[in-house]
């Protein structure tokens, strides 16, 4: 454990050279890939979105492949395609964009719903069906998509239902005024060209290996149920957290004790990841909306509700 939490430590310092005053984003970052989750990002342009996935890539040394995603994306260009090859006279597979270990799928709301649902169906499955043929995605394998909440023009938006499939939605938002003169003075380019692999894919998949090995307690596994019912058996929202939400809520938990150099879960690891998880999972009811309150502000008040164990 020790080395592991080493490592983990030389990751975020490798990652902060080029993500400047965004601990907390990079945290969850790194406890969604060690809980096998896809993640959401949410944000207005040029906050860093892609410096911080590309970044990611380099330290983990993995595949990565990046996917601008227009109207005239096809799923096609997703998962695959067969195509007769003249030469051999015989149908060949050409791969899609999803074949990597690390796919950014940029402006993922600005594509058609059946092309959104093609990606969404690998991310659940680990392996797209083409022609009748199943093939599996290397491992690992996540999804970092990003979509814009503002600037409606143009754009699709998500459904509760895909986006459950994401473990957690999550804002860089602005940098500090430090955070902003530090950008200004560094090259993040550079700094990304230059960055040194921290750990490798068999390591990955070893860390996430622990995390599923994690222990928690069984009165823990009541606090996340209790947490989620939080949500459901209350007129602040009209939409709660489903029984997958549950379950993103004990793998991040397990993954945030993981990177505290931990190897059992405690209450404090459910209050970190709690709102990243439930943010894009819930809705507020009209009442609440009316009263002003905001997702944060009403997340924050189911949380408290249930007693801590």
């Amino acid at each position: 454990m020790n080395q592991s939490l080493e490592k983990m430590e030389k990751m975020r310092s490798t990652i902060r050279t080029a993500i400047h005053g965004k601990d907390d984003v990079i945290d969850m970052v790194m406890c969604a890939v060690f809980a096998k989750g896809h993640i959401l990002l949410e944000d207005i342009p040029g906050v860093g979105k892609t410096t911080l996935v590309t970044a990611l890539a380099k330290v983990m040394d993995l595949d990565y492949k990046r996917m601008q995603f227009t109207p005239d994306v096809l799923p096609s260009d997703v998962s695959g395609f067969t195509m007769f090859d003249k030469t051999t006279n015989q149908f060949t597979f050409k791969e899609g964009a999803v074949y990597t270990n690390l796919f950014l799928a940029d402006e993922i709301n600005r594509t058609s719903p059946k092309t959104q649902s093609a990606l969404l169906e690998v991310m659940e499955e680990g392996h797209a069906t083409v022609d009748g043929v199943t093939r599996y995605l290397p491992k690992p394998f996540m999804v970092i998509a990003t979509q814009n909440p503002i600037g409606a023009s143009g754009t699709q938006k998500l459904p509760e239902s895909q986006l459950d499939r994401f473990m957690v939605r999550l804002s860089m938002g602005y940098p500090s005024h430090e955070s902003a003169v530090t950008i200004l003075k560094g090259d993040s380019h550079k700094t990304i060209e230059g960055m040194e692999r921290v750990i490798s894919k068999d390591e990955i998949l070893a860390f996430q290996e622990e995390v599923e090995n994690t222990k928690i307690k069984e009165s823990l596994y009541d606090y996340a149920v209790s947490l989620t019912e939080a949500t459901r058996n209350t007129d602040t929202f009209a939409l709660g957290l489903s029984p997958r939400g549950s379950i993103a809520l004990i793998k991040m938990a397990k993954a945030h004790a993981f990177l505290e150099g931990r190897d059992f879960v405690v209450p404090e690891d459910f209050k970190a990841v709690f709102y990243p998880i439930a943010n894009h999972r819930i809705i507020l009811s009209t009442k609440s909306k009316a009263c002003g309150m905001n997702i944060e502000s009403a997340l924050n008040l189911a949380f408290d509700s249930v007693k801590v164990p």
